[in-house]
């Protein structure tokens, strides 16, 4: 069974399990109040619990939600967790996504900003093995690459690299195939599966996205242009919280790792540090700038995925895309 399967099937346990399901009548909403007087909010995932949410996670965990007057409920994600339409929507107060989808959930009318990136520098990447002799990404040729059609990494991919005598097939989630060939590449994540591969004996050679230019954050904490204008209070409140926790969660992991390791089976305690410290590498937590964002690193974004075809021109503001959270 490919970790898609496992994670697939993790995934709708879990939400069987604690009733997650954003839609149903017992779900709460912005504003509740919990009989200690805690206001009641979601946040949904774009995954299963892994490394790349450690932050939110240790920020529950750690009680940096309730000293800010909130209880939040972290809501599991999985393969196409609709979390833009959901925060657009009001459907859930906050949410966890990629840089690049804020501009492209805009540009069809799902109004969401950003209020804080826990990870600065992209951690999307490719994978090939060291006997391939190709060392950067403009380098790839004459293999096999497995990586989802139609994404904004992949379509700057095709755009900027020749991808000489390179077959493209669907990417399904596993590593099995990159284990048995050494003339496949595949994309994957640097907090992830680079230790997979390298626990099954391969030798891997990381090539980053951002090398040639394609650099969204990563982890941000979004919510809808209408709670960020209405309750600027409470979007500051979380905010706050889930900056505590990811600069707990990347200077001590430990404890919310086993707490992520028993939310998802799949994890082990290895991949879990491995991701927790891939990740600290890919950040500036000890900076007091930890989680801002730049207008000019979301302008180069925009003019990206128009560059692509992904976003029509002018269809999106840069600014509109974040704000900054004191």
């Amino acid at each position: 069974m490919s970790r898609y399967s496992i994670a697939l099937m993790v995934g709708c346990l879990l939400m069987l399990a604690t009733g997650c399901g954003s839609e149903s009548a017992d779900s709460p909403t912005a504003g509740g109040k919990t009989p200690e007087g805690l206001r009641k909010v979601q946040l949904a995932l774009n995954w299963f619990p892994e490394a790349e949410h450690g932050g939110f996670y240790a920020a529950k965990l750690n009680g940096f939600y309730e000293e800010e007057g909130l209880d939040v409920e972290i809501i599991p994600g999985g393969p196409g967790s609709p979390v833009i339409q959901q925060v657009a929507r009001g459907a859930v107060s906050f949410g966890v996504a990629t840089a690049d989808q804020v501009p492209l959930g805009r540009a069809q009318g799902a109004n969401v900003v950003a209020t804080f990136a826990a990870i600065d520098q992209s951690p999307r990447c490719f994978l090939v093995h060291e006997e391939s002799g190709i060392k950067t990404l403009e380098e790839l040729k004459n293999v096999t690459l497995a990586m989802s059609s139609g994404r904004a990494f992949s379509e700057y991919l095709k755009k900027h690299v020749p991808l000489t005598k390179v077959r493209i097939v669907p990417y399904d989630g596993s590593i099995a195939a990159f284990l048995r060939d050494k003339n496949f590449a595949q994309q994957a994540y640097e907090f992830s599966e680079p230790f997979l591969a390298k626990e099954e004996g391969a030798n891997v050679r990381v090539l980053p996205i951002r090398a040639i230019g394609y650099n969204p954050y990563a982890s941000l904490l979004i919510t809808s242009d209408k709670l960020a204008k209405e309750d600027a209070e409470l979007v500051a409140a979380m905010t706050q919280a889930t900056r505590k926790g990811w600069q707990t969660y990347l200077n001590e992991p430990r404890k919310t790792n086993e707490h992520l390791q028993s939310l998802n089976p799949e994890l082990t305690a290895g991949v879990l540090d491995f991701g927790a410290k891939a990740i600290r590498k890919l950040t500036i937590v000890d900076q007091p700038t930890f989680g801002q964002m730049t207008a000019e690193r979301w302008k180069t974004l925009v003019d990206q995925l128009v560059e692509i075809e992904l976003i029509p021109k002018d269809a999106v503001s840069a600014d509109a895309c974040f704000q900054e959270t004191p």
